[in-house]
């Protein structure tokens, strides 16, 4: 799903374009703003993938903004003068809309957006890869034994210890699940219960009360579940939509 924002000060403008992304279904609109000014409170408030930008507004304008942020979020940018479009993509933006915006046109765009989200998912993932060949050691049975990211299936708390699960054996050492999940990459392991982390490529299945990692069945908490179905599902559920 991609995440956008809708920032116009013309009221028809954006009751448009957050229209025309209620009837895409891989996107959904997190909020609007009627200046430019009222981005960073957006960009706090929520994770937001794409920006649709009107570029004449009053204080600052959409190319102002652009050239305050050096890393904006994906833009697409609104006007109804298309001689904006120059200075528009030297700024990096994905794509140029001229009202009176057209649902072809704008379907377009989307497309467009969503096919730079799938390439910016697949260099994370390889990324990803790159980190998960390391390595760390931990104590365990008075000596120090070596593991690797991308063997660890989950890690569960327990009083003192924390048990690291892979895919040869268990090990247990005197941890903190604080610890191990400060210490594990973000984008590769999360947290699903006060008591288990589980490495998200690992996963095999999931319900709404536990997630199977192979035999395992690891309890999903309430209190992470929104974040937790969010972040396992995403763009990967296939609903027949």
């Amino acid at each position: 799903m991609i995440n956008c924002i809708v920032i116009d000060d013309e009221p028809l403008a954006r009751e448009c374009i957050t229209n025309y992304i209620g009837q895409v279904d891989f996107m959904t609109c997190l909020g609007t703003g009627i200046s430019a000014l009222d981005i960073p409170q957006l960009l706090g408030d929520y994770e937001v993938d794409l920006l649709f930008l009107d570029v004449q507004m009053p204080l600052m304008n959409g190319l102002e903004y652009l050239k305050s942020n050096p890393k904006p979020p994906m833009t697409i940018l609104t006007t109804a003068f298309p001689n904006y479009a120059i200075d528009g993509f030297d700024l990096n933006v994905l794509d140029y809309l001229l009202k009176p915006i057209s649902f072809n046109r704008f379907f377009t765009a989307a497309t467009k957006a969503k096919q730079q989200m799938l390439l910016l998912q697949k260099e994370n993932s390889e990324v990803l890869k790159e980190q998960n060949v390391g390595s760390f050691f931990i104590k365990c049975d008075g000596k120090y034994e070596k593991i690797f990211h991308n063997e660890i299936l989950y890690v569960q708390a327990m009083q003192n210890y924390v048990i690291f699960y892979t895919d040869k054996r268990k090990y247990v050492s005197l941890l903190s699940l604080k610890c191990v999940l400060e210490k594990l990459n973000k984008n590769a392991f999360m947290q699903v219960h006060k008591s288990y982390i589980i490495a998200l490529d690992k996963i095999s299945g999931v319900t709404q009360y536990e997630i199977q990692i192979g035999t395992y069945k690891i309890p999903l908490s309430r209190n992470y579940k929104k974040d937790v179905l969010s972040k396992i599902l995403g763009d990967n559920l296939w609903n027949g939509k």
